[in-house]
């Protein structure tokens, strides 16, 4: 019979140690264990369940969660999301707040959050805002485990099922260096295909907008891109002539406005879509982030980025 109430936090803690490093010898290490203590505390586990959480690795070295480990993992993260958020909110509490709100946004809303956040704790100063910055993967895995009070991002996820409220437009398109041969003037889909599009990772919500438009526009023809890890490094190797990109126009009003680039003209260009601010739809919010849920709808996005000719 499973015995979840014999689950301890030691043992949660000496998986997740195991994962991370691949085996229990270097999960001791991590935690200032043994190996037979973290074999221990393993089995305990496996006891309590009833059913096996680790196997032999692949490659036949070290040790990999089964199935049912990789579920308890999971859990063990939101157990310890959880605790994170209690202590936060514990401490927020003893120096006089009523509590403390952990906003999660996409990699390209950092452009305006810290606006964002300065205009809350001016209109609420009574509560504390964590903010985390993440692309969408890691702000709807955030949402997902229960880590992030409110998320701000595009496109709403299908999963997990949430509540959403628009904050304003959100503009997508093509930029280049003020010398570039297609600044200026209309842009031919030949020429546009020979470019190489500077692009996020995959998983970046910039990315998958980017990759749909070019299938649409381009009707399937091909193109190259070249990988980048952020916004940042994008517009630098624009600005270099490695390329053309594909980017929200609110990460680049600054360079637009000084003239460093310029938005190349092109067929269903620029995108408009939506900023959005998402919260779990079944979970019940904690009142102190119904209070900034109701403070950013209030802002109605004045602290969002004015691009320049739009």
């Amino acid at each position: 019979m499973i015995r979840l109430d014999s689950i301890t936090l030691k043992q949660l803690r000496a998986l997740q140690a195991v994962e991370k490093g691949g085996s229990l010898t270097a999960a001791g290490h991590a935690l200032g264990l043994t190996t037979p203590a973290i074999h221990t505390q393993i089995k305990g586990l496996e006891d309590a369940v009833q059913v096996k959480i680790l196997q032999r690795a692949a490659d036949g070295g070290g040790s990999e969660l089964t199935e049912a480990g990789l579920t308890l993992l999971e859990t063990a993260r939101r157990i310890e999301d959880a605790l994170s958020q209690g202590g936060a909110n514990l401490a927020a509490l003893s120096r006089g707040k009523a509590g403390r709100v952990t906003l999660g946004v996409v990699s390209t809303a950092k452009y305006f959050a810290p606006r964002l956040v300065k205009a809350l704790s001016l209109s609420n100063p009574d509560i504390e805002v964590a903010l985390r910055v993440g692309n969408r993967a890691t702000t709807i895995e955030g949402l997902e485990r229960g880590a992030f009070d409110i998320a701000i991002m595009g496109r709403p996820p299908r999963r997990p099922p949430v509540t959403a409220e628009p904050l304003g437009v959100h503009p997508h398109g093509l930029v280049a260096p003020p010398d570039h041969p297609l600044a200026g003037q209309g842009l031919w889909l030949d020429a546009l295909f020979e470019e190489v599009f500077l692009a996020r990772e995959k998983g970046s919500g910039t990315r998958i907008l980017m990759n749909r438009w070019l299938d649409r526009v381009g009707e399937g023809r091909a193109y190259e891109t070249l990988e980048m890890d952020s916004n940042e490094t994008i517009k630098q190797a624009v600005m270099a002539g490695l390329g053309i990109a594909f980017l929200s126009l609110h990460t680049v009003t600054e360079e637009l406005a000084s003239g460093r680039l310029v938005e190349l003209p092109a067929p269903a260009l620029p995108i408009v879509r939506h900023w959005f601010m998402v919260r779990r739809e079944d979970e019940v919010p904690r009142p102190v982030a119904v209070q900034l849920w109701n403070a950013i709808g209030a802002l109605k996005g004045n602290y969002l980025p004015i691009v320049p000719g739009n």
